[in-house]
C-alpha cells in the first residue's frame, strides 16, 4: 500500500469511485466506444485540471452543456455545477471552487453549445459566468419541430438509445461538497447523450427541410434568454390564489409577503422555507385586531416581527390598501375574434400537415395577442411561424 492510499481523502475518493461503478445509472449503448481517459474523473476544481481539458474544448466544434443550481436551497440561486460532454468524455466543472474560468468561458464563446431546453441554462450561464453563446443547438426545440410528442431529455434518450435514465437528484443541494456518487452520475447523464442526440436530430431536420426553421428558433431562444425578467415589486405579492382577495385582506397579504421575502433573504433560504403561499393566504383571510399567529418553526423574533407586520397592515387606512386589480385589456371585438379564429385554423391545418403540435407553431395566447393588436407578430413569432400563419400580410377577418 502506498503512502497516498493511507491518506483518508485518497481512500474516500477511491471508495467513491468504486461505489459509482457499482451503482451507476449510466448505461452506455453498444455502439459507444469505451476507452480509458487520462482526464479528471471527479470534479474539475483547479486551474491545473481545467488546463487538461481546455485543448479538448478548443478542437471541438460542439460542446454539450448542462447546469445545476441551488434554487431549492437558497434565496438567490447560483450556478453550482457545469456539466460538459465532448467526444473524449464527460466532465464536471466546479464553478464554486474559486478557480479562474475566464479562459474556459472564452473558448466556449467560439463553439456551438448543445443544450436541452436552453432557456433556463442560458440565463444561469449568463448570470453565473457572464457567458452567452453565439450559437445554440437546443435538442428540445429540434425534437418538437420534428413532431416528437415526448420531448423530455429522458424520453429522447430512451427512444434513440434504448437507455432509461434514473432521475433521482433533481432536488439535491448542488452547492454541497463533496457530491455523492449518485449526484455525480446523475450530472454526467445529463450531457452524456447530447452530442449523439443532436447528430441524430440534425439529420432528421435536414431530411425534412426544417434546419432553417430550427436555426431561427434557436436564435430566438438566445435572444430571449439575454433579456432579464424583472419582477414587478408592486405586483409580486399577488400570488396564486389571491385573485379574490381585496381591500384590507389584500393589504395584509402584501405585508406578510414582503415580510417573508425579507426573512428569506436574511436567512438565504427560498421563500417557501419560511412560509408557504397557502399559509400567507390563510393569514390574510383570517387576521383580525389582536390576532397572534404562531408557526412551529418560528423563532421568537420571527413570530414577533411577523405579527407586527400583520398589525401594521390591519391599521392602514383604506387609502393605503392595494388598488383593486383591474382586469387587463378589453373584451375582444367580433372582428378580433374572427381574426383569431382565422389564425387558429391556419395554425391547426399547418400543424396537421407537418405532424407537429399546434402550440409549437403558436400558443393560444400568442394568437389572441396578435389578433387583438396587443403585440406584433414579429415580436412573438420567428419567420417560419409567421409564414405558416400567413402573417406576411394583414390577417383578413372573415
Amino acid at each position: 500500500m502506498t503512502n497516498d492510499e493511507t491518506n483518508p481523502n485518497a481512500r474516500m475518493t477511491k471508495e467513491r469511485s468504486k461505489e459509482m461503478l457499482r451503482h451507476s445509472d449510466l448505461v452506455v449503448p453498444s455502439g459507444f466506444e469505451l476507452r480509458a481517459s487520462p482526464f479528471p474523473s471527479g470534479l474539475i476544481a483547479s486551474a491545473a485540471q481545467l488546463e487538461k481539458i481546455l485543448p479538448l474544448v478548443e478542437r471541438s466544434d460542439r460542446v454539450a452543456i448542462d447546469t445545476e443550481a441551488d434554487s431549492l436551497h437558497c434565496y438567490r440561486e447560483k450556478l453550482c455545477l457545469l456539466q460538459i460532454s465532448l467526444p473524449e468524455g464527460d466532465f464536471l466543472v466546479d464553478p464554486l471552487a474559486g478557480s479562474d474560468l475566464s479562459s474556459f468561458v472564452s473558448t466556449l464563446t467560439k463553439k456551438e453549445i448543445i443544450l436541452h431546453g436552453a432557456d433556463y441554462d442560458l440565463r444561469l450561464l449568463r448570470r453565473g459566468l457572464n457567458f452567452q453563446p453565439p450559437r445554440v443547438f437546443d435538442t428540445m426545440i429540434a425534437a418538437r419541430l420534428l413532431g416528437h410528442r415526448e420531448f423530455s431529455y429522458a424520453a429522447l434518450v430512451e427512444k434513440f438509445f434504448g437507455v432509461t435514465l434514473t432521475k433521482g437528484s433533481q432536488k439535491a443541494n448542488w452547492a454541497l461538497r463533496p457530491l455523492s456518487p449518485k449526484m455525480e452520475t446523475y450530472a454526467r447523464n445529463d450531457t452524456h447523450y447530447l452530442l449523439p442526440l443532436a447528430q441524430k436530430l440534425e439529420g432528421e431536420l435536414a431530411a425534412r427541410n426544417r434546419l432553417d426553421w430550427f436555426r431561427q428558433s434557436c436564435a430566438r431562444a438566445i435572444e430571449l434568454a439575454a433579456t432579464d425578467r424583472e419582477r414587478n415589486g408592486e405586483e409580486a405579492w399577488r400570488i396564486a390564489g389571491s385573485g379574490l382577495i381585496q381591500g384590507r385582506q389584500a393589504a395584509i397579504l402584501r405585508a406578510v409577503w414582503n415580510w417573508r421575502d425579507k426573512e428569506a433573504e436574511r436567512a438565504d433560504r427560498p421563500a417557501f422555507h419560511v412560509l408557504r403561499n397557502d399559509q400567507l393566504l390563510h393569514v390574510a383571510r383570517t387576521a383580525a385586531p389582536g390576532s397572534n399567529f404562531t408557526f412551529r418553526h418560528f423563532s421568537e423574533r420571527r413570530a414577533r416581527t411577523f405579527n407586527a407586520a400583520v398589525a401594521h397592515a390591519l391599521a392602514l387606512p383604506e387609502a393605503d390598501w392595494p388598488d383593486t386589480r383591474k382586469r387587463r385589456g378589453t373584451r375582444p371585438s367580433p372582428q378580433e375574434l374572427r381574426a383569431a379564429d382565422t389564425l387558429r385554423k391556419r395554425r391547426d391545418e399547418a400543424a396537421c400537415a407537418l405532424d407537429i403540435e399546434p402550440s409549437f407553431i403558436a400558443p393560444r395566447a400568442t394568437i389572441d395577442a396578435i389578433a387583438q393588436g396587443n403585440q406584433g407578430a414579429e415580436a412573438l413569432l420567428v419567420p417560419w411561424q409567421r409564414e405558416l400563419l400567413g402573417l406576411s400580410a394583414p390577417v383578413p377577418a372573415h
